[in-house]
């Protein structure tokens, strides 16, 4: 009897793969994938604690009071009040105007375009606001300035026409209010300082 060839598919010793079902296959693969997450999540576990007995970074040292400032500012609700009072003071009068309150740093928190106020009366409002609370003045009174200081008009983002009111606390300048599109600055600011009073009440 001849010896039988190593490469008989009957031998023994021959590992010949099953095709395994499809049940099989899913749980295989699953099982592969839990333990090579379980793996990922080891590692990034150990890496994300600090080990024990290492050394903190240093916690950045507190600013000393000295070095600080305090602001005020008004909060959203006021301002859309003040906002809202200048506008129905304008209606009152029969006027379409926009409303601009911007706070300390002259950010605009409200601005309102009322119903039929011109194109440029957005802008303007919010650029009389801007200059009212900048200079602590309403601003028909820096108008004037502009005889000794010409060059004030030049200042980005200002506008020295009459309507604008800033808000103060104590003294100090916390917002301003910008009222445009009536047919004088000088209307336009009654609007801006009835929303200025509107916030005392």
């Amino acid at each position: 009897m001849s010896p039988k060839n190593s490469t008989d598919s009957t031998d023994s010793t021959t590992a010949v793969p099953k095709k395994l079902s499809l049940r099989a296959r899913i749980v295989t693969g699953a099982a592969a994938v839990a333990l090579v997450g379980a793996g990922t999540f080891g590692a990034v576990s150990a890496t994300a604690a600090p080990a024990p007995g290492a050394a903190q970074p240093a916690a950045a040292p507190a600013a000393d009071a000295k070095n600080l400032t305090h602001t005020t500012h008004l909060t959203l609700a006021a301002a859309t009040k003040a906002a809202q009072a200048a506008l129905d003071a304008a209606a009152k009068a029969g006027q379409k105007v926009s409303v601009a309150v911007v706070d300390r740093n002259g950010t605009t928190l409200v601005q309102l375009r009322g119903d039929g106020a011109g194109p440029q009366s957005y802008e303007s409002a919010a650029k009389k606001a801007f200059t009212a609370v900048s200079w602590n003045a309403p601003t028909s009174e820096l108008v004037k300035r502009l005889d000794q200081a010409p060059t004030l008009k030049d200042i980005p983002g200002t506008l020295f026409l009459a309507g604008g009111a800033p808000v103060r606390s104590q003294g100090a300048p916390i917002a301003g209010i910008g009222v445009a599109g009536a047919p004088s600055g000088a209307t336009d600011e009654q609007f801006a300082q009835a929303g200025a009073q509107a916030l005392g009440e």
